[in-house]
């Protein structure tokens, strides 16, 4: 799973995300560019994926790995009817492959327009295995073949086979022929398993032949497979057997002891000649409110003609619709894969309900009312936190979200040992304690980073200083959750006269400091040792046993070292290793989760500007945590000021640019001691950070009223450069901010992106305008490419219900969330799956975000009633 350490680098990443067709106001496009044909034959387009009407197939257009292995964005892909429904087809060396089983590493793709072919050449390095897969599109059909030049290697016999792998939500209540034979696609796993000669599970297959033809009754998603080798069967399995994120896996195995064409398959995918995609008018979920710009982004098929108008539609209480605005729709160009219009309605301010008109198609409905933005952030307060408190137990009502987790603290993590989840060890710990020692007083505060369960420092620390400064900017005082730490109890809906927000920074605070405490520096975080553990759904209280590891308990504790005792599945300990011995407080079972404890830099930097910050916070409500945390916070920087840096990096859990968390510590610990010498920081850091000012404006801004005339003269001028530069998304897409690319989709970007201009626009209104702010509220709570959903679970009419968090599982959703959003898949096609949770890069819930998310809300509700305010005098 993907740690939110997403980039702020909004300039960079529009170059980034700049797509073949610039935003422009023309909609004419090249008919060569549509990849429009009268008949259903597919052809190599200009950006080389094969295309009919309704079908697009992708072969290798994302390279296969990345972060993890468990992306689904690699190999042979197919887009039906604007669906992607296949994906991973490649040589894989097992039937039905998890998140951390290997893929093969692309050495070269090459494109052939005339033969109608993509050429992709491949390797297992470790297996001394080479490869190369052949995609052909003849007439309507597409042959997939793979060729080697050695035989396989022995070991992997049996074992490597090309698997092509459909998402099983695409296909629940469907059916499917295996050479004439019906059956229906499971909902629930349910396939035939055993042991592989390696002692790990694996699924028989359902069905197996030579003909597999998916969802015969349904043309959307019926797929014909057809294996031409004669030599050869196509094998049918169930990868939900072996991991709640698998897909129906087809898969045929290489024949031992061949070389040349091994495998040799034909796709045959039902094509609708005239086909377009359905209009997508995109707009805020949740509404407007009368003084905020109103435009709704029209998403069109490329081979769709605009319609000239659009109407709003004003609903009256018997359920009938009245015109409340006509106009015309403005063409605004082509970005990724569609051509896009827009239908500017600022002029309506009656309160109401509304829907937009668009070729006879109609938006769901949604409010103009002054009300409209006061309680969009209230549900990422009142539940997604709370949800997320590690700890705690934490109520809803009837319902536990789950019980008290992890009170066994947390053991050593040992040296010189990576992780599989980007947390690392050189040969220094930096700890004193030994490896697999248990390390007291961790077992308190912190939440959940992801849909995971460790404690990722970065996580916690950018959390609470978001949350520090909604509540200085806005003063949120609502309180409808009961929090006791001293009971480790959270209950929602339950409240205890005391404002929620501070309760969560105090939460966040009470983890950062147990690091202070019990190793004196801040440390990456904590984390599930073993890959069983790891991807653990359900309640965090059935994570460990709550008791704290003690060897003496164990009888395999001479056998626990790195390299041994680890499982390369997620299985569980077979159960001749489980220990359930116990003296009540301690017990032999190692599955206590592990810290890593590097003392870097950065990572000090970054705790301490969250407990001086915290400190300010929390005066009044908890004095003796505020004290200490302005305390540790000044030694930090006494400490790290009298010391070469250490700057250790691994994966992104050892914290961010050096520079940046440094001045991240100087101006919140200048607010809080308001002493010079932190100011002097600012100055002399200021100029490193020139490059990178989007990243860093939020916290350059908050120095502002602290700072000189001088100081002030040059981030005018910064963000005259920055204002700019932002011309480059107004020009790049049509919602006009910064639509990331890469594995992990960019709502946090876009929300960071509307924080900075509040913070900017706050000081320099006259250089950036609010509607900035606006903006980006509006892409996440619906107005984004690909769908029209709010990107916040149970916030707006139509909003994700299905996403990562730790409920994913149950194909269900935490209020209040935010999704990564809409990713841009490799070459043009924006994605955001509703029916299937497990895509992290689009679906994960992170708790940064939610915080970021909390503040915009806020910001944009102040920039309003600032804004009525103005009007009144």
């Amino acid at each position: 799973m993907y740690k939110n350490n997403i980039a702020l680098i909004f300039l960079a990443a529009c170059l980034a995300a700049c797509g073949e067709h610039p935003g422009n106001n023309s909609v004419n496009i090249p008919r060569e560019e549509r990849g429009h044909h009268a008949a259903a034959d597919l052809n190599l387009n200009t950006r080389e994926y094969f295309e009919a009407p309704g079908i697009n197939v992708l072969a290798f257009s994302n390279a296969p790995g990345g972060l993890f292995y468990d992306a689904k964005t690699s190999g042979v892909e197919i887009i039906q009817r604007g669906e992607r429904i296949a994906t991973n087809g490649d040589l894989r060396l097992l039937h039905t492959p998890e998140q951390w089983d290997g893929m093969g590493r692309l050495i070269e793709r090459r494109a052939d327009p005339e033969a109608n072919r993509i050429e992709t050449r491949l390797e297992y390095p470790e297996h001394n295995l080479s490869y190369r897969v052949d995609t052909r599109a003849q007439g309507d059909k597409v042959e997939i073949s793979v060729h080697l030049d050695k035989p396989l290697p022995e070991k992997l016999e049996g074992k490597a086979g090309f698997n092509l792998e459909f998402l099983p939500a695409a296909y629940f209540g469907k059916t499917y022929l295996m050479d004439d034979r019906g059956a229906i696609f499971p909902r629930h796993p349910r396939g035939p398993m055993r042991f592989d000669r390696d002692g790990r599970t694996e699924p028989l297959p359902l069905a197996r032949g030579t003909e597999l033809v998916l969802s015969p009754e349904n043309p959307d998603t019926r797929v014909t497979l057809r294996e031409l080798s004669g030599e050869n069967q196509l094998l049918l399995f169930d990868g939900r057997n072996k991991a709640q994120n698998g897909w129906f896996v087809v898969r045929s195995l290489i024949p031992a002891a061949r070389t040349g064409r091994v495998i040799h398959w034909e796709l045959e995918i039902t094509a609708e000649p005239g086909w377009l995609r359905t209009p997508v008018i995109t707009y805020s979920q949740v509404g407007y409110h009368p003084q905020q710009p109103k435009t709704a982004v029209i998403e069109l098929d490329a081979n769709d003609t605009p319609k000239a108008r659009a109407r709003l539609l004003r609903l009256t209480a018997d359920g009938e619709t009245n015109e409340a605005f006509n106009a015309p729709v403005n063409l605004w160009g082509n970005y990724l894969r569609y051509q896009y219009a827009t239908f500017d309605f600022s002029a309506v301010t009656r309160p109401g309900l509304y829907r937009i008109e668009y070729g006879g198609q109609l938006s769901g409905p949604f409010p103009i009312d002054t009300n409209v933005h006061r309680q969009t952030w209230q549900p990422t307060l009142d539940i997604f936190l709370p949800v997320q408190m590690d700890h705690m137990e934490v109520r809803e009502a009837y319902r536990i979200w789950h019980g008290r987790s992890h009170l066994d603290d947390a053991l050593q993590a040992p040296p010189n040992y990576e992780h599989f989840d980007l947390y690392a060890h050189g040969p220094e710990t930096d700890s004193r304690f030994e490896p697999f020692e248990h390390i007291p007083g961790l077992a308190i505060g912190g939440w959940y980073d992801a849909g995971d369960y460790d404690i990722r420092t970065q996580s916690q620390y950018h959390t609470v200083r978001d949350l520090v400064r909604a509540w200085e900017s806005f003063r949120i005082t609502r309180d409808n959750t009961t929090v006791s730490q001293s009971k480790r109890l959270v209950q929602i809906h339950r409240p205890d006269g005391v404002p929620d927000i501070l309760q969560q920074i105090e939460h966040g605070t009470l983890a950062l400091i147990a690091q202070h405490r019990a190793l004196g520096h801040a440390i990456p975080g904590i984390v599930a040792a073993h890959l069983y553990q790891y991807p653990h759904l359900g309640d965090g209280a059935t994570k460990t046993d709550n008791r704290v590891y003690r060897a003496t308990l164990d009888p395999f504790a001479s056998e626990r070292r790195v390299g041994k005792m680890y499982l390369p599945s997620t299985a569980a300990p077979p159960p001749e290793r489980r220990v359930l011995s116990s003296d009540g407080n301690h017990s032999g079972e190692f599955d206590d989760r592990w810290a890593f404890t590097s003392n870097t830099s950065a990572l000090n930097y970054g705790s301490a500007a969250a407990l001086a910050a915290a400190s300010r916070a929390l005066r009044g409500y908890n004095d003796d945590l505020a004290k200490e945390s302005l305390e540790t916070a000044v030694n930090v920087w006494e400490y790290e000021s009298h010391r070469e840096p250490n700057r250790y990096r691994y994966g992104n859990t050892t914290g961010g640019r050096l520079e940046e968390e440094q001045l991240g510590a100087a101006v919140e610990l200048l607010a809080a001691t308001q002493n010079p010498r932190y100011a002097q920081a600012v100055r002399q850091l200021l100029p490193q950070l020139h490059d990178r000012f989007a990243t860093n404006a939020i916290t350059l801004a908050q120095a502002l009223p602290l700072m000189d005339q001088a100081y002030a003269e040059t981030l005018q001028q910064l963000t005259r450069a920055y204002r700019e530069q932002i011309r480059e998304y107004e020009r790049e897409n049509p919602f006009g901010v910064p639509i990331t690319r890469g594995g992990w989709a960019g709502a946090g970007s876009v929300i960071d992106f509307g924080n900075t201009n509040y913070w900017l626009h706050r000081y320099f209104p006259h250089i950036v305008e609010k509607d900035l702010v606006f903006r980006s509220l509006d892409y996440i709570l619906g107005q984004h490419p690909g769908s029209n959903l709010s990107l916040v679970s149970a916030v707006g009419v139509e909003s994700k219900l299905v996403a990562y968090g730790s409920n994913r599982a149950d194909f269900s959703f935490i209020p209040g969330g935010v999704v990564p959003g809409v990713l841009v898949l490799p070459p043009d096609f924006p994605e955001n799956k509703e029916n299937w949770p497990f895509f992290w890069g689009q679906n994960e819930y992170v708790i940064t975000v939610g915080a970021s998310y909390l503040f915009l809300a806020n910001a944009v509700q102040s920039l309003l009633e600032q804004q009525a305010d103005e009007s009144t005098l």
